[in-house]
């Protein structure tokens, strides 16, 4: 089996903003796989899928961002699965709107929920799928950058991101991460 997080914020609050990107994916993805139905597993919301012959399992951890380690454990811990089989959707600051980049593993980019899951695994050997927001205006903070919603002009770049990252996610489960990368980290 397969395990593919989404990450965000939990809440109708943070429901559309760019932090928010990672949940949209696993969103698209569900609907696209005709997923099941939604259930609480733990501090996650979780569906089961299928895509083709695979076994998924799709979440999405419900606590806030920073903390987001604990309840992707939890959803490990109750499926017995290991790393091997785990991507995790992010939004990422250093990607430029609507760009997507596939990683097998690394460091964290400063990004606070992947550093709580490294953290939490005690490795940093899990694949990845950034979607870029893009950077804040000098005006604006980092947190508040990414707690803001997207606007009505960019939302078609998220849109076309989001259709992209499902054809990715696919295409990572049918022929691995060394192939996703080849095929989507282009410029």
């Amino acid at each position: 089996m397969k395990l593919i997080v989404g990450l965000g914020n939990p809440g109708v609050d943070y429901a559309r903003t760019r932090h928010n990107a990672g949940f949209m994916a696993i969103d698209r993805l569900a609907e696209s796989l005709n997923a099941g139905g939604e259930k609480k597993l733990g501090k996650a919301l979780v569906r089961p899928a299928f895509a083709g012959a695979e076994r998924l399992l799709l979440a999405k951890p419900q606590s806030y961002m920073n903390l987001s380690g604990e309840p992707l454990w939890q959803v490990l811990n109750y499926y017995k699965g290991g790393i091997e089989g785990l991507i995790v959707v992010h939004d990422d600051l250093d990607l430029p709107l609507g760009r997507l980049r596939f990683k097998t593993s690394g460091g964290t980019g400063g990004h606070k929920g992947i550093k709580s899951i490294t953290d939490r695994l005690g490795s940093d050997a899990y694949d990845r799928l950034k979607i870029g927001i893009g950077r804040p205006p000098a005006f604006m903070s980092t947190e508040d950058y990414v707690l803001q919603p997207f606007s009505p002009e960019e939302r078609d770049m998220l849109d076309e991101a989001l259709q992209t990252a499902d054809e990715g996610i696919r295409y990572w489960l049918a022929e691995g991460a060394v192939a996703a990368m080849n095929k989507y980290n282009r410029k």
